[in-house]
Protein backbone atom coordinates (compact mmCIF):
# COMPACT_ATOMS: atom_id res chain seq x y z
CA UNK A 1 0.00 0.00 0.00
CA UNK A 2 2.69 2.08 0.94
CA UNK A 3 4.15 1.92 -2.95
CA UNK A 4 1.06 2.40 -4.50
CA UNK A 5 0.62 5.92 -2.19
CA UNK A 6 4.29 6.74 -3.14
CA UNK A 7 3.64 6.47 -6.77
CA UNK A 8 0.65 8.12 -6.83
CA UNK A 9 2.37 11.08 -5.17
CA UNK A 10 4.86 10.82 -7.71
CA UNK A 11 1.95 10.94 -10.42
CA UNK A 12 0.16 14.29 -8.50
CA UNK A 13 3.78 15.70 -8.73
CA UNK A 14 4.05 15.24 -12.10
CA UNK A 15 0.69 16.57 -13.19
CA UNK A 16 1.43 19.39 -11.14
CA UNK A 17 4.61 20.55 -12.39
CA UNK A 18 6.67 19.82 -8.91
CA UNK A 19 10.18 19.63 -10.45
CA UNK A 20 14.04 19.34 -8.17
CA UNK A 21 16.05 22.32 -8.69
CA UNK A 22 18.78 20.11 -6.78
CA UNK A 23 19.45 16.54 -7.15
CA UNK A 24 21.64 15.91 -4.21
CA UNK A 25 19.83 14.08 -0.89
CA UNK A 26 20.70 16.21 1.94
CA UNK A 27 17.78 18.90 -0.50
CA UNK A 28 14.67 18.63 1.26
CA UNK A 29 12.42 20.66 -0.90
CA UNK A 30 11.06 20.72 -4.12
CA UNK A 31 9.51 23.44 -6.02
CA UNK A 32 6.27 24.57 -8.31
CA UNK A 33 6.02 27.70 -10.00
CA UNK A 34 2.38 29.07 -8.74
CA UNK A 35 0.61 32.16 -8.44
CA UNK A 36 0.20 34.20 -4.71
CA UNK A 37 -3.11 32.57 -3.17
CA UNK A 38 -3.67 36.04 -1.29
CA UNK A 39 -1.83 38.87 -0.98
CA UNK A 40 0.54 39.47 2.39
CA UNK A 41 3.42 41.84 3.74
CA UNK A 42 6.60 40.04 4.88
CA UNK A 43 9.00 41.15 7.59
CA UNK A 44 11.43 42.30 5.40
CA UNK A 45 9.24 45.20 3.77
CA UNK A 46 7.68 42.99 0.81
CA UNK A 47 4.37 43.22 -0.24
CA UNK A 48 3.08 40.36 -2.73
CA UNK A 49 0.30 40.79 -4.71
CA UNK A 50 -2.67 38.31 -4.73
CA UNK A 51 -1.95 36.39 -8.53
CA UNK A 52 1.92 37.40 -8.11
CA UNK A 53 4.53 34.50 -9.74
CA UNK A 54 5.71 32.77 -6.27
CA UNK A 55 8.08 29.26 -6.20
CA UNK A 56 5.87 27.06 -3.77
CA UNK A 57 8.51 25.01 -1.04
CA UNK A 58 7.18 21.04 -1.23
CA UNK A 59 9.06 19.04 1.07
CA UNK A 60 10.82 15.92 -0.61
CA UNK A 61 9.63 13.55 1.54
CA UNK A 62 12.12 10.74 0.21
CA UNK A 63 14.82 13.04 1.45
CA UNK A 64 13.37 14.34 5.01
CA UNK A 65 15.30 11.61 7.66
CA UNK A 66 13.17 8.96 9.11
CA UNK A 67 11.68 10.15 12.27
CA UNK A 68 13.09 8.33 15.49
CA UNK A 69 10.80 5.78 17.17
CA UNK A 70 10.42 7.92 20.22
CA UNK A 71 9.38 11.16 18.15
CA UNK A 72 12.02 13.96 17.30
CA UNK A 73 15.40 14.00 19.50
CA UNK A 74 18.15 16.43 19.27
CA UNK A 75 20.36 14.33 16.20
CA UNK A 76 16.95 13.86 14.30
CA UNK A 77 16.63 17.90 14.84
CA UNK A 78 20.16 18.85 14.19
CA UNK A 79 20.23 17.03 10.87
CA UNK A 80 16.64 18.67 9.79
CA UNK A 81 18.48 21.90 10.43
CA UNK A 82 21.62 21.30 8.63
CA UNK A 83 19.48 19.91 5.55
CA UNK A 84 17.44 23.35 4.98
CA UNK A 85 20.76 25.26 5.77
CA UNK A 86 21.94 22.86 2.86
CA UNK A 87 18.56 23.68 1.01
CA UNK A 88 18.32 27.28 1.19
CA UNK A 89 21.87 27.94 -0.10
CA UNK A 90 21.40 25.55 -3.23
CA UNK A 91 18.57 27.63 -3.77
CA UNK A 92 19.54 30.81 -3.79
CA UNK A 93 22.43 29.56 -6.05
CA UNK A 94 19.96 27.98 -8.20
CA UNK A 95 17.65 31.30 -8.04
CA UNK A 96 20.83 33.41 -9.05
CA UNK A 97 22.19 31.75 -11.60
CA UNK A 98 18.92 31.13 -13.53
CA UNK A 99 18.08 35.02 -13.38
CA UNK A 100 15.03 33.53 -10.93
CA UNK A 101 14.64 36.49 -8.34
CA UNK A 102 13.42 38.83 -11.33
CA UNK A 103 10.32 36.38 -12.14
CA UNK A 104 9.08 35.64 -8.26
CA UNK A 105 9.61 37.84 -5.10
CA UNK A 106 9.14 35.53 -2.68
CA UNK A 107 8.84 31.74 -1.86
CA UNK A 108 5.59 29.99 -0.18
CA UNK A 109 5.08 26.85 1.84
CA UNK A 110 1.91 25.28 3.15
CA UNK A 111 2.64 22.87 6.48
CA UNK A 112 0.40 20.78 8.26
CA UNK A 113 3.22 19.66 10.64
CA UNK A 114 4.47 23.26 12.17
CA UNK A 115 2.28 24.66 14.72
CA UNK A 116 2.28 28.31 14.05
CA UNK A 117 2.40 29.24 17.82
CA UNK A 118 5.46 31.82 18.44
CA UNK A 119 6.30 29.20 20.96
CA UNK A 120 6.86 26.24 18.74
CA UNK A 121 9.76 24.83 18.00
CA UNK A 122 9.24 24.45 14.56
CA UNK A 123 8.09 27.87 13.68
CA UNK A 124 10.98 29.95 15.79
CA UNK A 125 13.44 27.52 13.96
CA UNK A 126 11.83 28.93 10.78
CA UNK A 127 12.21 32.19 11.82
CA UNK A 128 15.57 32.06 12.60
CA UNK A 129 15.79 31.10 9.19
CA UNK A 130 14.40 34.15 7.80
CA UNK A 131 11.15 32.39 7.20
CA UNK A 132 7.84 34.26 8.55
CA UNK A 133 4.94 32.01 9.85
CA UNK A 134 1.20 32.55 9.46
CA UNK A 135 -2.00 30.38 9.87
CA UNK A 136 -2.72 29.05 6.09
CA UNK A 137 -5.90 30.51 4.15
CA UNK A 138 -7.17 27.99 1.77
CA UNK A 139 -9.56 28.53 -0.54
CA UNK A 140 -12.02 25.79 0.67
CA UNK A 141 -11.85 26.89 4.30
CA UNK A 142 -11.75 23.90 7.13
CA UNK A 143 -13.74 21.44 3.83
CA UNK A 144 -10.50 21.87 1.91
CA UNK A 145 -8.01 22.09 4.85
CA UNK A 146 -9.73 18.48 6.29
CA UNK A 147 -9.13 16.75 2.41
CA UNK A 148 -5.29 18.74 2.62
CA UNK A 149 -4.51 17.12 6.02
CA UNK A 150 -5.74 14.10 5.07
CA UNK A 151 -3.65 13.94 2.64
CA UNK A 152 -0.72 15.01 4.29
CA UNK A 153 -1.44 12.65 7.04
CA UNK A 154 -1.39 9.71 4.24
CA UNK A 155 2.14 11.07 3.01
CA UNK A 156 2.91 10.64 6.40
CA UNK A 157 2.07 7.09 6.47
CA UNK A 158 3.77 5.90 2.89
CA UNK A 159 7.13 8.03 3.81
CA UNK A 160 7.34 8.42 7.58
CA UNK A 161 5.60 6.43 9.84
CA UNK A 162 6.92 7.30 13.04
CA UNK A 163 5.59 10.66 11.88
CA UNK A 164 2.20 10.15 11.08
CA UNK A 165 1.52 7.88 14.59
CA UNK A 166 2.74 11.28 16.67
CA UNK A 167 0.57 13.88 13.91
CA UNK A 168 -3.45 12.06 13.96
CA UNK A 169 -5.16 13.96 10.80
CA UNK A 170 -7.93 15.32 12.96
CA UNK A 171 -5.12 17.39 14.95
CA UNK A 172 -3.11 18.87 12.16
CA UNK A 173 -3.39 22.35 11.23
CA UNK A 174 -1.89 24.01 8.16
CA UNK A 175 0.67 26.54 8.52
CA UNK A 176 1.83 29.08 5.96
CA UNK A 177 5.88 29.95 5.71
CA UNK A 178 7.09 32.69 3.41
CA UNK A 179 10.25 34.31 2.50
CA UNK A 180 11.36 37.12 0.13
CA UNK A 181 13.61 36.42 -2.53
CA UNK A 182 15.60 39.35 -1.33
CA UNK A 183 15.80 38.13 1.93
CA UNK A 184 16.85 34.28 0.81
CA UNK A 185 19.65 35.73 -1.70
CA UNK A 186 20.89 38.08 1.04
CA UNK A 187 21.06 35.18 3.75
CA UNK A 188 22.36 32.37 1.81
CA UNK A 189 23.34 33.69 -1.63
Amino acid sequence: MRILIQRFDGLIRRLNGIFEFCDEEACIFRLQWKRAPHGNHLSDGTAVRRGEPVLYLHVWNEHVPPMPPGGPDLPWAVDIRRRLLFTLRRLASWIREGSHGERVRALVGVSALLASAEDSGGARLLKRLGFDVFPHRGPLGRFGEFWENLYAWVLMWAFNPISARRHPPHRLRRTEVWMSIRTLLERYG
